[in-house]
């Protein structure tokens, strides 16, 4: 862990124990993540510990948030006080915990829809987009959407859209996952296991594990920059400010 009796340091050396390049951190300099470095005479880079830590919670960070949100984070420990910095914190935990619910919300739901009987399809039982979006609350562009990407395929019939029993199960399956963060091309590798009825159940309970796993590695990515970020903030002034 690096302390306040560090002396100072070239790119090389914090480069080396952030693990990142040499142009990783000249580009996090550049970036605003860090903030200007001192020059040598012959105009060599000076680092201290304010830059080593605004790497290593970026690094943290980037993981937890990815690396637009991460810099917005740190950049903020250096132009403002450190109050906006910690709501900006809060509002990723929040988000976080916004997709715990979520997702368990969609893994209760899917699961259950997956698990349906599905009876012998009738012409009587199919449904229109516009009744299927307003069973779903969503806009019939959506599920038009889903069509064009191949994700809920309807029948149709004189070029009218139609779902069938089957399809209307597979959209409520596309929009609970699609609630639980699940991308468009994820759910386009998903759907065809689903639809197969022989390892739909699991492939689903597969990929609901794998979106919680997701979660969790973000958690922890934000719990590891606690440190750098509050090893960063002893370092800077009490309105974040320096120079």
């Amino acid at each position: 862990m690096p302390t306040l009796e560090s002396g100072p340091m070239r790119t090389v050396d914090v480069a080396r124990r952030c693990g990142y390049s040499v142009q990783q951190i000249r580009n996090l300099e550049r970036d605003g993540v860090l903030p200007p470095a001192a020059r040598t005479a012959s105009g060599y880079r000076v680092y201290t510990e304010v830059h080593l830590n605004s790497a290593l919670a970026y690094r943290a960070l980037a993981g937890g948030t990815g690396p637009v949100e991460a810099k917005d984070i740190v950049r903020a420990a250096h132009e403002a006080p450190a109050a906006r910095l910690l709501a900006r914190l809060d509002a990723v935990h929040a988000r976080l915990d916004r997709q715990r619910t979520e997702l368990a919300l969609a893994k209760e739901a899917a699961a259950a829809i997956a698990a349906e009987p599905m009876a012998e399809v009738r012409p009587a039982d199919a449904m229109g987009v516009c009744e299927l979006a307003a069973a779903l609350g969503v806009r019939a562009s959506t599920l038009r959407h889903w069509d064009a990407e191949g994700l809920v395929v309807p029948d149709r019939r004189d070029g009218i859209r139609r779902y069938a029993p089957a399809q209307v199960r597979d959209a409520r399956i596309v929009h609970q996952l699609r609630g639980a963060g699940y991308r468009i091309e994820a759910l386009r590798r998903l759907m065809p296991d689903l639809r197969s009825g022989r390892h739909g159940a699991a492939t689903l309970e597969a990929a609901l594990a794998a979106r919680e796993a997701g979660i969790a590695a973000r958690s922890r990515a934000l719990l590891e920059a606690g440190p750098a970020l509050l090893a960063l903030l002893a370092l800077l002034p009490p309105t974040g400010a320096h120079g």
